[in-house]
């Protein structure tokens, strides 16, 4: 009699039970989709998934993951990011000279102004960049202000005459003139104030055989330019003779200042290739 009694009273607590059983499976079953399905999920032990064969109740394999939309796609580069602004900023102008109405010029005006703005900015970072990293600003070398420039000017020139002054114990200057030369005659009063103040020897050499009112112990060429290595026969030329290594060193041609024979000597002898640049 109680085992009766006892029977409906179970089948009740399973009827009630029912409904949370099979929710739990439905679950179990959803998580293991969506655990199948993930993207974060870790690949499955050998032994588990292998040789037990657990099944799809084991979280095992991992599904293949979905490409995301434009995953292949390479971003374009800075460069032909710059080359598309210049080519619309080209259309944009030609459109509004060839078709002039007030909404193509305010399309090219704006879009103009939008990559004036992108190079307002890049300017003043750069600048600023430069004041806080000193060895990237080429104005502490070589001074662009006024006082800057005038105090390395003044040291460059202290440099220069000290070095010229050394120098004509080594190096010696052709002078290729011709008495036809009217620019020679405007050229040889200068050099001969530049040798005269620094002791340098200069050797004069007539191209047409004439001779010279500055430097009256002169050559007539019979040769010697072609064999220095001075190039062409123009008048006057100026080269810087090497006697330790017996090397030319052409220093101009054409009209010369003081100054700028005097840097061309110092420059040519005693600064490295782009010190000054």
């Amino acid at each position: 009699m109680d085992k009766v009694r006892k029977r409906p009273i179970a089948m009740l607590v399973l009827a009630a039970l029912a409904p949370a059983v099979l929710a739990g499976s439905v679950y179990a079953r959803e998580a293991s989709a969506g655990a199948v399905g993930g993207e974060d999920q870790t690949p499955g032990d050998d032994f588990y998934c292998g040789e037990r064969k657990l099944g799809e109740w084991f979280y095992c394999t991992r599904s293949k993951t979905t490409p995301r939309p434009n995953a292949g796609i390479p971003r374009p580069s800075a460069a032909e990011k710059m080359a598309v602004i210049t080519s619309q900023l080209k259309e944009l102008k030609a459109r509004a000279i060839l078709e002039p109405s007030e909404e193509n010029i305010i399309a090219y005006v704006r879009f103009q102004r939008e990559q004036l703005d992108r190079a307002s900015t890049f300017s003043d970072t750069w600048q600023r960049a430069l004041w806080q990293n000193p060895d990237l600003d080429y104005t502490l070398q070589r001074p662009v202000s006024t006082v800057g420039k005038r105090a390395w000017l003044d040291n460059r020139k202290a440099d220069r005459d000290a070095v010229l002054e050394s120098l004509s114990q080594r190096y010696g200057l052709f002078y290729f003139y011709a008495q036809s030369c009217g620019a020679c005659e405007i050229f040889g009063p200068i050099l001969r104030s530049v040798a005269d103040s620094h002791g340098m020897a200069v050797m004069a050499v007539s191209m047409d055989g004439g001779p010279n009112r500055d430097f009256p112990e002169y050559v007539v060429d019979a040769g010697q330019r072609a064999r220095m290595g001075v190039p062409g026969n123009e008048t006057p030329a100026l080269a810087l003779f090497d006697t330790a290594t017996r090397r030319t060193i052409p220093i101009g041609f054409g009209m010369l200042s003081a100054d700028e024979i005097m840097d061309r000597i110092f420059t040519l002898t005693n600064t490295r290739v782009g010190s000054d640049y």
